[in-house]
């Protein structure tokens, strides 16, 4: 029967047009979302559709347009006209480069000192920025009835010098931005670590007046619609961007700028995390874990908000308190988020099969330990997927190669019965039964296959460690694509090769399709990360390998 033969080279391709799917899906939409006003934002309409129901409301905090969250009932302060020092604060270790305004003690500025923007230039890679053409920073403070942080007017604290550098013998470094408040001293302390992306931001009020203090520590990432340059050329991918967070009910919650836009969401639960995602890196605030901390994702003033606040608290007069929050703005490492904060590591997106996907990255980390390479280690890992589905491949190209030798039979019955297609698919079944051949025998042992190759795929796409990887001398970046299209070019001939291994389609018109498929897909490998189609040239080139062996001894045993 035709279909049967249509069933196995559908099983042949499909993982393939899966890839191709999953490609599609993982590029970012071209589109500008426009920002709703924050009386659209915090409608009840637009809650209903973003809020679950089980999640409480943050209790007594009100949400103004780009401003800070304040807790209802605190001192309201008057507009009053701030000048706000323009000399930023500069803070350089071995990872980071840290600019911190003296206003409100927000970083408004960070690279990565070990991650370059681009190969030409090898300049620092930025993530937080306050230009004119964009907004991306990460603000704190103190809120709440003696907060130091209102929505009109915000802390200027003084600091003994503008430039820090942590020294080569020591592996930490703490800059103090000081405040007077009356008779309460408040310290802001950015404390950086050597070899680390991870600034904890730490409070420390000593309350010498003759009242409690009380307030609520916040953290917040704000950011507009501007996009990160691409991650490669041409068609480079460009996966997903906005929000992310940990809820009681999902451990790994994503809200692109639509979904922030439409309206807000809030959680609350103890311990937990909010971030900003992008390909390769993100920015996150990490609240204590050991307390009940507040959350609000939302837009406002044309910008997205990232917040999260503590529980409030009391300093009783004469004593000190601190409370400490981290901020992670780097890599999407596994190792550092998983050990910063349950579930932070999902953040490094798999998709739904990241089970599978997960064990294989540490299996390609492990190689690259031994090889130091991580084009061989893909390689390697490669071969090693094969040798664990060598059975299952074998029974497939089995089947395959029994189908093909049946080739001469079935065009003899095709000239014989002409279009009489129900004739034809009954003397087929005849010849099936005799020669012990099953069609869906080729088909199923693919399937099992499908997950391990999805995952794989995904696992090339988002490990940060292939960026600005070089492989085989001329390629300087195994995470865009191809400068010269070669491995495109040989994924396509390991494609038409297999193409000749396998049975031919009856049908004319099938057949010619299949003829013009590795031309399609060796155009849109074009453009796919050189590292992911290093995977597939390995992969095609082992399966010929393969099947020529079985495909060979079959004939023998005919003959």
């Amino acid at each position: 029967m035709d279909w049967q033969r249509a069933t196995i080279l559908a099983a042949i391709l499909a993982v393939s047009l899966l890839l191709v799917r999953e490609w599609v899906d993982f590029q970012d939409r071209p589109q500008e979302v426009p920002v709703a006003s924050q009386s659209n934002s915090t409608s009840s309409d637009s809650l209903s559709t973003t809020a679950p129901s089980s999640v409480g409301e943050i209790p007594n905090t009100v949400i103004e347009d780009d401003s800070i969250p304040t807790l209802a009932g605190e001192n309201e302060v008057a507009e009053q006209p701030v000048s706000a020092p323009t000399d930023v604060i500069t803070v350089t270790t071995d990872t980071l480069k840290v600019e911190i305004n003296p206003y409100g003690g927000d970083i408004v500025g960070l690279w990565l000192m070990d991650h370059y923007s681009d190969l030409e230039s090898k300049a620092p890679f930025s993530i937080l920025q306050q230009t004119p053409n964009s907004l991306y920073v990460a603000q704190s403070g103190l809120i709440g009835k003696n907060g130091t942080d209102k929505n009109k007017l915000r802390p200027t604290y003084t600091v003994s010098q503008s430039e820090y550098r942590l020294s080569d013998s020591s592996d930490k470094l703490n800059v103090d931005l000081n405040y007077q408040q009356g008779d309460v001293e408040i310290t802001k302390r950015f404390t950086f670590v050597r070899g680390e992306h991870i600034v904890d931001v730490e409070y420390i009020i000593n309350n010498q007046s003759q009242e409690q203090w009380s307030g609520a520590f916040y953290g917040q990432i704000k950011r507009d619609s501007h996009k990160p340059p691409k991650s490669g050329g041409g068609f480079g991918v460009q996966p997903f961007l906005g929000a992310a967070i940990t809820t009681e009910e999902d451990r790994y919650k994503k809200l692109d700028f639509g979904d922030l836009s439409e309206g807000e969401f809030k959680t609350d639960l103890t311990g937990g995390w909010v971030a900003m995602v992008q390909h390769y890196f993100l920015s996150a605030w990490v609240p204590p874990q050991e307390s009940k901390n507040y959350y609000s994702l939302r837009s406002g003033g044309g910008n997205y908000l990232l917040t999260f606040q503590t529980s409030p608290f009391v300093v009783p007069t004469g004593e000190k308190h601190s409370v400490k929050a981290s901020f992670y703005s780097g890599p999407k490492d596994i190792d550092r988020l998983e050990k910063l904060a349950p579930y932070l590591d999902l953040t490094v997106d798999y998709g739904w099969l990241w089970w599978i996907a997960k064990p294989l990255f540490h299996i390609l980390q492990f190689i690259y330990s031994v090889v130091a390479s991580w084009g061989w280690s893909i390689i390697l890992l490669t071969v090693l997927i094969k040798a664990i589905f060598y059975i299952p491949s074998a029974i497939s190209f089995r089947s395959m190669a029994k189908m093909r030798k049946l080739g001469p039979k079935m065009q003899e019955l095709k000239e014989r019965y002409g279009d009489d297609r129900q004739k034809i698919s009954a003397e087929i079944m005849k010849i099936y039964r005799k020669e012990g051949v099953n069609p869906m025998a080729g088909c199923l042992p693919i399937l099992i296959q499908m997950p391990v190759f999805l995952s794989l795929y995904w696992v090339l796409l988002e490990s940060v460690e292939l960026r600005h990887t070089p492989f085989l001398g001329y390629i300087d970046d195994l995470s865009v694509m191809d400068p010269y299209f070669i491995l495109p070019l040989i994924m396509g001939a390991t494609m038409f090769l297999q193409q000749k291994l396998n049975p031919t389609p009856p049908d004319p018109m099938q057949a010619k399709m299949m003829q013009f498929l590795p031309v399609v897909f060796t155009v849109m490998f074009l453009f796919f990360p050189a590292g992911l189609v290093l995977y597939w040239v390995v992969n095609n080139s082992l399966s010929i390998l393969q099947q020529w062996i079985i495909t060979r001894k079959i004939e023998a045993e005919a003959s």
